[in-house]
């Protein structure tokens, strides 16, 4: 049976426990709301790109766009080549079930092109060591960005962009496919899994039946205009994505470390109630100690 001074430093321990887990909760909800803000801006701006590249590029002929960037980023090349992922996960732990989701899909997803080379680019540190753990698969880490979660912004974007760009055009890579978490809501996520390169997987709708055609004067010219475009557009995706991601994590931490603190409340108030029953029956015993002492002495 537990002394009660083993009882009161469980009870200390769990307290300075619940301290944490309380803090760690309340900067979650504090830095949530600014994340939140963030994807609601982002969002119109994403879509809206998205839908002006594919209207420009159903606008352009071949000859406008052969031999530049943009038909490199449009055309399907390498077929049965390499594969990039591109995974998103967090820098810390402590936010529930948000990284092992990832790392079951990612796993997933790794083993249905295990077949092939596969280049992975790793965004928070968790993915980053989830990769170099895997073993007896060729698989390659083309790029690490660690570090940037809670305060994630378009210079990361734009970073990450510059470098799926220079592994698409340097390495005989068929697509590269994005894996991370969307927010959806303060309980939910919804992990995503969407094509970046090539772009032909963003553009629907060419040549059909219904599809209102825009009215474009194109200065300079077509082909530069969609080519000053497409890093843009690409960062634009890329940047939504981190704030989904980030916002979805600290949603996950703040609920993770709701649900800790009310467990940690519930083991207090057990060990408590042990402690009481362990001090009664203590002073019951001695209680009938005294009385047996007394008897005897009477006796």
């Amino acid at each position: 049976m537990a002394s009660l001074r083993d009882i009161r430093k469980h009870i200390d321990s769990v307290k300075s426990i619940k301290q944490i887990t309380y803090a760690m909760k309340m900067v979650a909800a504090a830095r949530i709301k600014r994340a939140q803000s963030s994807i609601l801006a982002s969002r119109p701006f994403a879509a809206e790109m998205d839908r002006l590249i594919a209207d420009l590029y159903c606008e352009l002929g071949e000859d406008d766009i052969a031999g530049t960037q943009a038909k490199e980023l449009f055309a399907a090349r390498h077929k049965g080549g390499a594969v990039c992922l591109v995974l998103v996960t967090a820098d810390k732990g402590l936010c529930g079930s948000f990284n092992t989701n990832l790392l079951k899909a990612a796993t997933a997803w790794i083993k249905g092109h295990r077949n092939r080379k596969i280049y992975v680019v790793a965004v928070g540190r968790k993915g980053r060591d989830f990769i170099k753990r895997l073993k007896g698969l060729d698989l390659e880490m083309a790029f690490e960005l660690v570090g940037i979660f809670p305060k994630a912004g378009y210079a990361h974007a734009q970073l990450l962009a510059d470098n799926i760009f220079k592994i698409y055009q340097t390495l005989p890579v068929e697509s590269v496919t994005l894996l991370y978490n969307e927010f959806k809501s303060m309980m939910a996520q919804r992990i995503v899994t969407d094509q970046v390169l090539p772009l032909t997987a963003h553009i629907s709708g060419c040549g059909v039946k219904g599809r209102t055609r825009a009215d474009f004067a194109f200065e300079p010219g077509k082909a530069e205009l969609l080519g000053a475009l497409l890093p843009r557009h690409v960062g634009a995706q890329l940047y939504r994505m981190l704030l989904e991601s980030q916002a979805a994590e600290l949603a996950a931490r703040m609920s993770a470390m709701e649900s800790a603190s009310k467990n940690a409340s519930e083991l207090i108030d057990g060990l408590t109630l042990k402690m009481n029953k362990t001090r009664q029956a203590m002073i019951t015993t001695e209680l009938n100690e005294i009385v047996s002492g007394s008897e005897a002495l009477g006796g």
